[in-house]
């Protein structure tokens, strides 16, 4: 009998993600309604085959029929397990049944360990069968046809991770018996034999040893080896997927050491999960376990015995989600404020420059209004892409993550430094140029604009604005359509008061008119650039060592010779200048070349212990933290980086000076810095659970009460009225 199809189009629903986070896709997905055939067609989203499989041909009224969900994955990409491990989102599916029928849950078939990185997640690639046995009542109607339908939402990963979903159906006869179908039996068959299955023969006990569980495996059996082990815990949140599983064998035991969670979830009173041997045991690759757990494990330094409760649950959501308007209002209003944070200081004094030599006639003012805005906006798309792609990824990023990178750090201290160079007269950036690309350059003014935008916005992404924290939060917990829309307003925020000023020449007209005194307020204008490469200096030497910033000011000192010469070669000076630049710049790369290698290390590995630690300060980590207010303490963090001038400014302006001290002293409030300047996956993960994605960011953990959040931009009254509250 011919199938008859129907297409539809869906909505991706919201999915709930291990680190809390919602990631809301809109796709089209083709979904084929069989009204009356043995099956449906399967649905083919971009990187997943899905479909409804049946064991047997037809459903028999009292007996339990075994129907697959089959996800055939394309090559290099997988999804994942119940428990998805460092990262990730378990398969779900959601039944309509008719009534009389009944479904089960899902038999997941045996993990496999996927590395991504110094993470481990566990999942399928290739092809899986998911097995669900659906039951029928015995006085179901026979001579009929039954349609089952399931919404299915799986999460595929590779290089990035993409939520997908399909609505299945699957169309069978009832009747009296069937047979094994042709095309799936054997395989939904052969699936069901390798499920894990109960541990028989063999005595298990889990004993919490510190920071370590101990799985201690032992049988009466003579081949009592079951070789290569590993577990895959049921639940996350008990033993560190990521951390090593060290085996063991001590006579006829053999011993598996798990490594304890380092952020716990929930009681942890028994070990259970699904275990592997390369051997087998008893002919079993993958069994399950579910012993409970004797001694005591370790949260942050403090024992507690197994199925105790665990570290209170810290790292929450302290406030309730932004409604969508509210976080485009404080997107758009950080976006103006961002033009007044420290660090955007160098661009605002090339941008006023720029206001004193526009003299074109209206028309033409909003052209280049318009150009930077357009320079400005897709900066902030670019940005918005980049950390939507890295984060489904599983890497923990934030605002201005790229200055994380010493490399981007350097690059942006030599681009600053040329930039103060031209402003103080050293050379002549149209002389240097050939005259082909000058001459493009006049016939199209607008490209200046546009670049002076992408300009802006790379010196600001290490400052957070007020608004700006809440609204970015919230912008990266949320769809990518959401996403986009916050960063456009961010965007538009920040371009708006130079957009404002080309819009009404009135405003402009205010200016003082172009003459001798723009010579000495260029030469002016250039100190604050190189106060900024100063700082860029000082950023790299916090992410890597003197050695660097020696590097670096040796690449600076070649770079101003090189153009100095080049400006004499260009001027009608002999070739010898012209090679004597080169040369230059050849030394220049090779001394920045050990700059472009290094990775440098996490706060807290230097030799020297990390900046955190200076003066009362301690450094942070999730189990310091735990320790802390697990003791009942209050506690004061402050989320911070080098590259970070508003959290600098913070420093010296506010948290750093006596009256402030004075109060956290007699409050007894305890003080930890997590130093963000070089990527640490953990302090990203606090900040992904404070419903922020970037620095600076204060929280003031309170004994019996909910954390509280600090404005980004502080003052002193802010500390001293949540000190009050405790």
């Amino acid at each position: 009998m011919a199938a008859r199809s129907t297409l539809r189009l869906h909505r991706y629903r919201p999915i709930m993600t291990r680190n809390g986070l919602r990631a809301v896709i809109t796709a089209a997905t083709l979904a084929v309604v069989v009204g009356h055939g043995v099956r449906a067609e399967p649905v083919r989203t971009p990187h997943v085959e899905a479909e409804l499989v049946a064991e047997r041909t037809a459903f028999v009224p009292g007996k339990p029929l075994t129907v697959a969900l089959r996800l055939a994955m394309q090559r290099g990409w997988h999804t994942y397990w119940r428990n998805p491990g460092d990262s990730g989102l378990a398969t779900t599916l959601a039944w309509t049944l008719p009534q009389g029928m009944s479904a089960g849950p899902i038999q997941w078939a045996t993990p496999q360990p996927l590395p991504v990185g110094p993470l481990v997640n566990y999942g399928y690639d290739g092809e899986v069968l998911l097995l669900v046995d659906i039951t029928a009542v015995p006085d179901f109607l026979s001579g009929k046809s039954a349609t089952l339908n399931a919404r299915a939402d799986w999460l595929v990963c590779k290089e990035i991770c993409i939520p997908e979903g399909a609505d299945l159906t699957l169309t069978l006869p009832i009747a009296t018996q069937s047979e094994i179908d042709p095309r799936w039996g054997t395989a939904i068959t052969d699936a069901r034999a390798a499920l894990p299955r109960p541990l028989d023969g063999w005595r298990v006990v889990a004993t919490g040893k510190g920071d370590t569980v101990e799985l201690a495996l032992s049988t009466d059996a003579v081949a009592s080896n079951p070789g290569t082990l590993r577990f895959f815990p049921n639940a996350e949140g008990k033993i560190e997927a990521g951390g090593a599983q060290t085996l063991v064998r001590d006579g006829t035991t053999t011993r598996l050491l798990l490594p304890v969670a380092n952020q716990r979830v929930g009681d942890f009173a028994r070990v259970a999960g699904v275990l592997t041997a390369s051997d087998g045991f008893g002919g079993a690759r993958a069994v399950t376990i579910d012993v409970p757990l004797a001694g005591a494990v370790t949260v942050g330094s403090k024992p507690v015995t197994g199925g105790a409760a665990a570290a209170p649950t810290i790292l929450a959501n302290v406030e309730p989600p932004l409604p969508f308007v509210v976080a485009l209002v404080f997107a758009f209003i950080g976006g103006v404020l961002l033009n007044l944070m420290p660090c955007v200081f160098p661009v605002l004094s090339l941008k006023a420059l720029g206001f004193a030599t526009h003299g074109e006639g209206r028309t033409l003012a909003r052209r280049h209004g318009l150009a930077f805005a357009a320079g400005v906006v897709v900066s902030f798309w670019i940005l918005a892409g980049a950390l939507v792609a890295l984060r489904a990824a599983g890497t923990q990023l934030g605002w201005g993550f790229q200055l994380q990178s010493p490399v981007v750090v350097s690059g942006l201290a030599i681009l600053f430094f040329v930039l103060a160079l031209n402003l103080s007269g050293l050379f002549d950036i149209g002389r240097l140029l050939p005259s082909a690309v000058t001459s493009w350059n006049a016939k199209n003014p607008y490209v200046n604009d546009a670049l002076s935008g992408v300009l802006a916005v790379v010196v600001a992404s290490p400052c957070s604005a007020p608004f700006m924290g809440a609204a970015l939060g919230y912008a990266l917990t949320e769809s990518v359509a959401v996403t986009w829309i916050t960063f456009t307003m961010l965007g538009l925020g920040m371009a708006l008061p130079y957009v404002l000023l080309m819009l009404f020449p009135g405003w402009r007209g205010r200016l003082p008119r172009p003459g001798p005194w723009m010579v000495r307020l260029r030469q002016l204008l250039a100190f604050p650039l190189y106060a900024t490469v100063l700082w860029l200096a000082w950023v790299l030497g916090a992410q890597l060592d003197n050695n660097a910033v020696a590097r670096l000011g040796a690449t600076l000192l070649l770079i101003a010779f090189a153009l100095w010469a080049w400006q004499l070669r260009r001027a009608g000076g002999t070739r010898a200048w012209g090679a004597g630049a080169l040369a230059a710049l050849a030394g220049a790369a090779v001394a920045a070349w050990p700059i472009v290698g290094a990775t440098g290390s996490m706060p807290g590995e230097r030799a020297g212990g990390s900046v955190a630690e200076a003066g009362p300060w301690q450094s942070y980590t999730p189990d310091r933290l735990a320790q802390l207010t697990g003791d009942g303490r209050a506690v004061f963090v402050d989320f911070t980086a080098a590259w970070c001038v508003t959290c600098q400014v913070n420093k010296q302006l506010v948290l750093n000076t006596d009256a402030v001290q004075d109060a956290f002293a007699k409050s007894k409030v305890t003080l930890v810095r997590a130093d963000w300047t070089r990527r640490d996956p953990a302090i990203g993960k606090a900040l992904a659970a404070l419903g922020r994605n970037g620095v600076p960011v204060y929280v003031l953990y309170r004994p019996g009460q909910g954390p509280l959040l600090l404005p980004e931009v502080l003052q002193q009254r802010n500390i001293l009225e949540a000190l009050a509250t405790l």
